[in-house]
């Protein structure tokens, strides 16, 4: 088995119904053991994340850096690697692309999320920021969602409209809009997936909305408003990826709510009574050592 994967490698070996797939058995996984990520602060703004995970078979860690500076440049935002051991062994299996692994588990949470949560599955989808983040999810949700439209918003006019470029490749309608605000009126699922640097979405939702946030991962960043976070708490339901998000949420902390209180993915997954309560539903994602485990398990797969 080569160990060394580069990025379209590291993708063939995570096709989305697989990792969706290995999700779900993760989190019913008791030897799945997640310490606290350490976040070093780096000069001018960046930072190291170091994850590892382990089960009864497969140890990761994963080592990426974050640099908020490269948006918009040809350097990519995050960069490194996870890298696979065998328990019983103690043998480096693989190296996976961290980047690639970063993008295809966070939109294949997502993905779970909407499965299980979603009142319309069949859409239309509103896309906020076309980055690799927007592509991911993009095939997540044409792949494992009955799709047929899809309206995106980006800042970038370009960036917005190569990704609707792609989306009609795979054989969706496909627009761009200036106000993804107005369009929430017309999308019962919708992705936030932009840098998070400043609130994009303060419209309230539909009564059967659907909502994945998943560009802000730290206390001060921030995609959604504070009055939107509140709407969901208050009228429908808010879902977070996992415990963590309690330190990490930065849309639900900056809106003042106890994120303590809401149910987490694993809560919600096989409990068909807490899968369908009424209201528009928020899902707060803020990424987790164990999404990258479970894209580990699925690389290794034969």
């Amino acid at each position: 088995m080569k160990q060394l994967l580069s990025a379209d490698e590291t993708a063939a070996r995570l096709p989305y119904e697989n990792l969706v797939a290995q999700l779900r058995e993760l989190l019913s996984d008791a030897s799945v053991q997640v310490p606290e990520r350490l976040i070093q602060a780096l000069p001018g703004g960046g930072s190291l994340f170091v994850m590892p995970a382990h089960d009864s078979r497969t140890a990761i860690t994963k080592l990426i850096t974050f640099t908020p500076a490269n948006a918009g440049t040809d350097r990519a935002a995050i960069q490194g690697d996870v890298v696979v051991f065998d328990v019983a062994t103690g043998e480096r299996k693989l190296i996976l692309d961290g980047p690639t692994v970063t993008a295809r588990r966070t939109a294949a949470v997502s993905l779970l999320a909407a499965q299980t949560l979603a009142a319309r599955k069949d859409g239309p989808l509103l896309i906020l920021g076309a980055g690799v983040q927007g592509r991911a999810h993009l095939d997540a949700f044409a792949q494992g969602l009955p799709l047929s439209q899809v309206f995106i918003a980006s800042r970038g006019a370009a960036s917005a409209q190569a990704l609707a470029d792609y989306a009609r490749t795979l054989g969706l309608r496909a627009s761009v809009v200036g106000d993804p605000n107005e369009a929430l009126a017309d999308c019962p699922l919708v992705v936030t997936c932009t840098p998070a640097n400043a609130v994009v979405l303060h419209a309230l939702p539909r009564s059967d909305a659907f909502i994945a946030a998943v560009g802000a991962f730290t206390p001060r960043m921030v995609e959604l408003g504070p009055d939107l976070c509140r709407h969901f708490a208050a009228q429908g339901r808010i879902v977070v990826d996992t415990p963590d998000a309690v330190h990490e949420a930065g849309d639900l902390l900056q809106a003042g709510l106890d994120v303590r209180a809401f149910a987490t993915l694993r809560d919600v997954l096989g409990n068909e009574k807490a899968a369908r309560g009424a209201g528009p539903v928020l899902f707060k994602s803020c990424g987790w050592a164990g999404w990258d485990l479970a894209a580990a398990r699925t690389a290794l797969l034969p």
